[in-house]
């Protein structure tokens, strides 16, 4: 077992282990043709609680380099298109004349459309391939990882940050005080520190186990994002709910001795996290033992549907759904393949199961009756591209917050 001896984020010692889900490679390591008959590397994927702050989190075991070149990105996802077109609105009026920083900025989604408002930017990322992506749309990406020391050569090359926003970002980085002390030195003293990640209280009530992966090593509470800042005197001054990821926020902190005042949703949610029993282990082991339910539920209903002679897919091939296929033990003795919008995704083979990834094209030359929607927290947008295969009498499985079959 790999656990964790203190919180990344307010460093209290021994966080509550309560959902081991044994040895899994990481969620986005796809595996190329040649490859399928090797066996893939394997870490402990064991969620622990900070019972000091809420946080979740595993230990921290990405093998170095794996961001180097990564195949996740949000443009295939049309509702993400809209999500950061209006995040860009929020960055141009934070930042004015100032520079906006995306620490993160994948494949320029977001940078692209505050360029297209007019904004001075620039991205940072370690993934080589999709900053070749990102400058085709005309954002300008520094390539490497951001860390403190790191931000030193970045505050000299481009002046101090106006707004820097991370975008599902924060979520991937193991040492969290290091990133903080980058961002703090980056930040200009009236500048802005944006951070949009899951909401750890959505993630509880709504089931969502599968967002825990090895590159998700930290799954937030605003009371862990309050203790982390003020190691940095930075001071949070806003928190606003998204529906996006399953039920995600996004947080808004600057310097401290700034002077600005909290708005009254930060002091709402955090009392809303208290009531929630996010400091209680119970609350936690309940989690888990609901996730047993889901395990069954699913596992039955696919057995159900396997007897009966239906062909089954997949719909989405995210790091979620790789997460809920190993623990559950899901392969292709029950999926015959995934499907998924993402090209660099297409032709590989899915980690650990090893279930290949084709086209969402194949679903119109294949027609499979049923369809385990993995990237649930999409759903909606699926079944309206989808409207043909549902017409044809194709059905949804969706597996949370607890799995249902549905037209």
């Amino acid at each position: 077992m790999a656990l964790l001896t203190r919180c990344r984020a307010c460093l209290a010692p021994d966080p509550h282990l309560f959902l081991p889900m044994g040895d899994h490679p990481p969620a986005n390591s796809f595996v190329l043709p040649e490859d399928v008959g090797k066996s893939q590397p394997v870490y402990p994927l064991e969620t622990q609680v900070c019972l000091e702050c809420g946080l979740i989190e595993v230990d921290d075991q990405v093998p170095e380099g794996f961001f180097e070149h990564y195949v996740y990105v949000p443009s295939g996802a049309t509702q993400m298109h809209e999500h950061f077109a209006g995040l860009a609105e929020v960055l141009r009026k934070a930042a004015g004349e100032g520079l906006v920083v995306d620490i993160g900025c994948n494949d320029g989604l977001l940078l692209s459309a505050c360029n297209g408002l007019g904004c001075r930017t620039i991205g940072v990322d370690p993934a080589a391939n999709l900053a070749e992506i990102a400058r085709e749309r005309g954002v300008a990406v520094d390539v490497g990882y951001f860390t403190a020391r790191s931000s030193e050569a970045l505050v000299e090359r481009h002046g101090a940050a106006s707004a820097i926003v991370t975008t599902n970002t924060f979520n991937h980085i193991g040492d969290l005080h290091d990133f903080m002390a980058g961002v703090a030195r980056w930040l200009a003293p009236d500048g802005v520190f944006v951070i949009e990640v899951p909401w750890a209280k959505d993630l509880l009530e709504r089931n969502e186990f599968d967002t825990i992966y090895h590159e998700h090593v930290s799954e937030f509470s605003l009371l862990s994002l309050a203790r982390l800042a003020a190691f940095f005197k930075l001071a949070l001054v806003d928190v606003h709910r998204l529906s996006v990821h399953g039920g995600s926020m996004r947080v808004f902190m600057k310097h401290a001795d700034a002077g600005t005042r909290s708005s009254a949703a930060v002091a709402e949610m955090l009392a809303e996290e208290r009531d929630a029993g996010m400091l209680r282990p119970e609350t936690y082991d309940d989690f888990a033992a609901r996730i047993e339910t889901v395990r069954l539920e699913l596992k039955a209903m696919l057995k159900s549907l396997k007897a009966q002679g239906l062909r089954i897919a997949g719909y989405g091939a995210p790091a979620k759904g790789n997460t809920l296929l190993n623990y559950f033990d899901i392969g292709p003795e029950t999926l015959d393949y995934l499907v998924d919008r993402n090209p660099l995704k297409h032709g590989l083979y899915s980690p650990g199961m090893k279930i290949p990834v084709r086209s969402t094209e194949a679903l119109k030359e294949d027609r499979p009756d049923v369809l385990l929607v993995l990237a649930w927290n999409f759903f909606d947008e699926i079944r309206l591209q989808q409207k043909d295969f549902s017409a044809a009498g194709g059905r949804f499985l969706v597996p949370l917050a607890t799995p249902v079959l549905m037209n």
